[in-house]
């Protein structure tokens, strides 16, 4: 059999990142920019007010105290679409809103707190700082500055960088157009009713969530009959509209197995066992350019097999240069077993352990391949390395992490109680010796 590791190096040095073009800023969000981009104009690209208030010359109202205020003849309004304000003379000065342009002469702004707030005649209260409640130009960004670097994904904060600096249609790596397709004659659209041996399409919305989340814009399929005929037209139709296709179902061994009848061969999908635990039956090939993976119809070994394999994929054609999950190093709760030979990726919840040492693994109930419950519960994927067999409880593992960056244990959200709590419907905490997992 193939290692884990083999598999995932042979999917990564097939993909390349997605060809770039410019999007629109509102395409754009969730996107990762192609190329360095430098600043055409300063930001701010003038001198302006950070406040509302009056600009003066700063010598006019040096002093300025409640007990010896200055008063000053207002020669105008400056509001923030001004354009070139009127210049402001010594002893006088301009009522002046948040962002507006600063008028030739002023050096300061008076806030408005610290006057009268009068219209005619502004009494000053108290004397400000030279230069004091003005923003410069180019003093967030001066022209020509590199503001964002090739690679950098663009949230929300970006896009606002980019639009305050007049850039609408930034060059980047588009998302990938991802065809989620699962298989089955038993398979039935969630909602309808279920007839004898029937049973809902759960793969299809499951892995659709889970390339949405990885970043792709994804098309779902319901699940297609077992027919040779069916699927190859399924398949041809949604190959020339997707950047990845993504199956479940129909790559093992059975005579209804209709992925691998129809895509095996020299040029298309290689299909072969992956020593892993759950997930064993893979495929990948690229047909006409496009990335094919053939996932495992056991809704647990898809979903496993869409995190080791396609989400990677996934964030490479998106031009991310990191495209693994964060691990860590756990301690085992209990006494494991796990087939010799094979990695297995047991579903576990994370608690916080004493002061110093790494978080204990709580492997959760419900470890069977076609079991979803736990998977749902569970914030970590628990590896047994494929030379290990029985494994002593407080064991040093590595742990796949799935919720994103790396907390700090200790929370209320990783207590890692030894039973599962019944208010949140979390699936008891088990001995795995005894509860013997299948792939």
């Amino acid at each position: 059999m193939k290692s884990v590791d083999e598999h995932v190096a042979g999917i990564l040095d097939a993909i390349v990142p997605l060809p770039p073009r410019p999007l629109p800023l509102r395409s754009a969000h969730g996107c990762v920019l192609a190329a360095g981009l430098h600043a055409a104009s300063a930001l701010p690209g003038f001198d302006n007010s950070a406040m509302d208030g009056y600009a003066v010359h700063a010598a006019d109202v040096v002093g300025a105290s409640p007990d010896r205020p200055v008063t000053l003849p207002v020669t105008g309004d400056i509001p923030a679409a001004a354009g070139t304000p009127s210049p402001v003379a010594r002893g006088t000065a301009a009522r002046i809103m948040t962002g507006a342009p600063l008028p030739p002469g002023a050096d300061t702004v008076v806030q408005l707190e610290w006057t009268d707030g009068r219209m005619d005649r502004v009494t000053v209260t108290r004397a400000p700082v030279p230069g004091q409640h003005i923003r410069r130009a180019g003093e967030d960004v001066a022209a020509g500055d590199l503001v964002l670097p090739a690679g950098r994904l663009l949230g929300a904060a970006q896009l606002g960088l980019l639009a305050a600096l007049n850039v609408a249609t930034p060059v980047v790596h588009p998302r990938p157009r991802a065809a989620v397709l699962s298989t089955g004659s038993e398979l039935v659209e969630v909602g309808e009713p279920l007839g004898p041996g029937q049973i809902v399409d759960s793969n299809s919305h499951a892995v659709a969530a889970a390339a949405r989340e990885a970043g792709a814009d994804v098309r779902r399929l319901a699940g297609v009959p077992d027919s040779p005929a069916a699927f190859a037209a399924v398949f041809a139709d949604i190959l020339a509209g997707a950047d990845v296709v993504i199956t479940t179902g129909g790559v093992s061994v059975g005579a209804f197995d209709v992925v691998k009848q129809v895509l095996a061969g020299p040029g298309k999908v290689r299909f072969e066992s992956v020593a892993m635990r759950p997930g064993m039956p893979q495929g990948f090939g690229v047909i006409d350019g496009v990335p094919v993976f053939t996932l495992p119809g056991n809704p647990v070994s898809a979903l496993v097999s869409f995190e080791l394999f396609v989400r990677p994929a996934l964030l490479r054609l998106r031009g991310l240069a990191s495209v693994r999950r964060p691990t860590l190093v756990v301690t085992t709760a209990h006494e494991l077993r796990s087939p010799r030979g094979r990695r297995s990726y047991l579903r576990a919840r994370l608690a916080a352990s004493d002061a110093g040492r790494p978080p204990v693994a709580h492997v959760l109930g419900l470890q069977g391949a076609h079991q979803l419950s736990a998977l749902a519960v569970a914030d970590a994927l628990l590896i047994v390395p494929e030379d290990s067999a029985d494994v002593p409880a407080g064991t040093e593992l590595t742990a796949l992490y799935l919720g994103g960056d790396l907390p700090e244990f200790g929370g209320p959200q990783f207590g890692g109680p030894e039973r599962g709590d019944p208010e949140r419907g979390d699936p008891a905490v088990v001995d795995p010796v005894r509860t013997r997992a299948r792939a």
